[in-house]
């Protein structure tokens, strides 16, 4: 089911792109809606202050596994977005989804195809991906 909504998409961005149909205006977008989504999120953080960042040393424990030291790291990313916030980010968010497709309409490449590797990779490598 997932697989045809996400083909679903890719057709859907395939038909929608028209002004930047460009390799290098669709890398040059992809970038820019990353930006927006940094943005958005660093606005929620200073303007808008729903969320906050509150960031130290990571402590890891040379002693315990990766597994057991997973549970002490922390993302510095303390509170819920507001609603306001929350849509802002997932419009950034859905933005930068359809540039990233573009791109792989470009290179002929299927989303799925990359989830599914990516999945299967992360499923190989598991705490040793370290990403």
């Amino acid at each position: 089911m997932e697989n045809i909504l996400l083909e679903d998409f890719q057709d859907q961005v395939s038909q929608l792109l028209i002004r930047h149909r460009s390799i290098l205006d669709v890398l040059s977008k992809t970038q820019e809606t990353t930006a927006r989504v940094n943005r958005a999120l660093t606005k929620a953080i200073t303007d808008c202050g729903c969320v906050e960042v509150v960031a130290r040393k990571q402590s890891y424990d040379s002693d315990k596994s990766l597994h057991e030291n997973q549970q002490f790291l922390d993302t510095h990313f303390t509170g819920p977005l507001c609603e306001h916030c929350r849509e802002v980010v997932t419009a950034e968010l859905g933005k930068n989804l359809f540039y990233l497709t573009a791109l792989c309409n470009i290179v002929d490449i299927k989303l799925t195809d990359v989830l599914e590797t990516e999945a299967k990779r992360l499923n190989t490598l598991g705490v040793f991906n370290l990403s």
